[in-house]
């Protein structure tokens, strides 16, 4: 599918983002690089979200001198609110209360560049998830089993509750999940 001399680096501590790559079968290497994901007060989201995965790219190419490196951050938005990770249980039942029978929109930014020929592509996609009315016995109940606490909206569509949440999404599915795989897949190929 691709050059098999030229290594692919995820820079991303996500396993569910490695876990994607892996289901489309990627040969790729991944490392994490610690970076503060500040959210800046009136910034477009789609802006927000390439600008923290280009940041990422930057770090990562602190550690990379040569190959492919991919990045990506996830936001998810609430009436013009940008919601990272929770901070804490009561912030992340905070949250999901709001979250609770409202439409959202998951943002996913990734950047991608090819060190060799230093072609680059910072890129995004958005995707919109309802949730059904939730209880908060549920919600506590979900946060009690830890799942929430790494991942923006404090969900996880993927997870076993945190799927039951979801009563309709608009758009890609693998986004909400931390890569939207069509897209970052074509973008590769670009690049490679």
């Amino acid at each position: 599918m691709f050059d098999s001399n030229i290594k692919i680096y995820l820079a991303s501590k996500s396993p569910r983002r490695r876990k994607l790559l892996k289901t489309i079968g990627l040969d790729f290497t991944s490392f994490a690089v610690n970076l503060n994901e500040e959210i800046l007060d009136g910034e477009h989201p789609i802006k927000t979200v390439k600008r923290l995965s280009l940041h990422k790219l930057e770090m990562a190419k602190n550690k990379i001198k040569s190959g492919v490196i991919i990045t990506a951050d996830t936001i998810v938005v609430l009436n013009k609110e940008i919601i990272g990770k929770p901070k804490d249980e009561i912030d992340a039942f905070n949250i999901l209360k709001k979250l609770s029978g409202n439409t959202h929109t998951v943002y996913t930014g990734f950047a991608i560049e090819n060190l060799n020929t230093k072609k680059r592509i910072v890129d995004y996609e958005k995707t919109k998830v309802t949730f059904r009315k939730l209880n908060d016995d549920e919600i506590l109940e979900y946060i009690k089993s830890g799942s929430p606490m790494d991942k923006a909206g404090a969900y996880g569509i993927q997870d076993d509750f945190g799927a039951l949440f979801v009563s309709k999404i608009n758009g890609c599915y693998y986004n909400v999940v931390g890569l939207p795989l069509q897209k970052l897949f074509i973008n590769l190929k670009k690049i490679i």
